[in-house]
């Protein structure tokens, strides 16, 4: 899979695309990426997907905390995990949102000979949103592609969304997010130095270092699988602010107790696969309080995860 930044970096023939901003890659946008590269591979044609950031909810509607489900290379990594072969990620900017959907159709036919464009019932695109599916298929007359329309996909009824992932895990409800998703939804940074009270009271934890942009899932406690160097290891992950402790601290932050690992994370990429929400934070009266409860937490990990 071939990552670029800008239009003007390819210069394919006969291409299948679809366009959109596909945050998070979940099964709602699954059917279409599939058929894309399936169809592409039968045509003998590449299979590009055209996506941007930031969000057009961050650059159009103001929403300045905006929380991704996927980061460019991230979403790029997912993509690439379908099949598709070349990812366009476009710095999305209010120049770019008042391009007429003929002058952008244009530019894209001109970087990939665009023959087949794949998009959802509801896509439109360039100023206005006048480029819809009718006008899209209007301008694909003139310069020679054909357009595919893709239905919504419901689970129990309700249309699968990034909307609706981002508050399922707002909300910890992790497995819910997984079902939407098709996957567990992860996080993933360096390993960096906490407080060291883990290690004091004998239950060591990784402090992740997560972007600020990426969504993190409510308060509470996780059951999640852990990989650190190529292998998988159950893990018990607090997010919150450790109110026991530092009850006034604003800021979130990630740790997770891998079970039966012992060794030197620090400075080591570490992700994490939330699998079940075990419980909310709590304030507990004392340090015997907070350890009988983690000791209790570890075991509903590991009979999760590993019995």
């Amino acid at each position: 899979m071939t990552h670029f930044r800008s239009l003007d970096d390819l210069a394919l023939q006969n291409a299948w695309l679809t366009i959109g901003v596909f945050d998070g890659v979940h099964r709602g946008h699954r059917q279409l990426l599939e058929r894309l590269v399936e169809g592409a591979r039968r045509a003998a044609s590449p299979s590009v997907v055209v996506t941007f950031y930031p969000h057009p909810a961050v650059v159009l509607g103001g929403q300045k905390d905006f929380a991704y489900l996927s980061l460019p290379d991230e979403k790029a990594a997912l993509l690439s995990e379908l099949g598709v072969e070349h990812v366009v990620t476009l710095p999305f900017d209010r120049a770019l949102a008042q391009q007429s959907a003929e002058t952008f159709m244009d530019r894209v036919w001109r970087a990939i000979g665009l023959r087949h464009l794949l998009i959802g019932h509801d896509f439109a695109l360039g100023r206005g949103r006048q480029g819809d599916a009718a006008r899209l298929t209007d301008i694909g007359r003139r310069l020679g592609y054909t357009v595919e329309v893709f239905a919504p996909v419901r689970r129990e009824g309700a249309i699968i969304s990034s909307t609706a992932i981002r508050a399922a895990l707002a909300a910890g409800r992790v497995a819910e997010a997984a079902a939407l998703l098709g996957r567990p939804y992860a996080l993933s940074g360096p390993v960096i130095h906490g407080d060291g009270r883990g290690r004091h009271i004998n239950i060591p934890t990784a402090n992740l270092q997560i972007a600020p942009e990426k969504l993190i899932p409510g308060r509470g406690i996780y059951a999640a699988w852990a990989w650190v160097g190529g292998e998988r290891r159950p893990a018990a992950v607090n997010i919150g602010v450790n109110p026991t402790f530092t009850p006034s601290r604003q800021t979130v932050s990630v740790e997770a107790h891998l079970l039966d690992f012992s060794g030197n994370l620090y400075g080591r990429e570490l992700r994490l696969e939330f699998i079940e929400w075990l419980r909310g934070e709590q304030k507990f009266p004392s340090v015997e309080a907070l350890l009988a409860q983690i000791q209790a937490d570890i075991g509903r990990v590991r009979k999760i995860l590993i019995e």
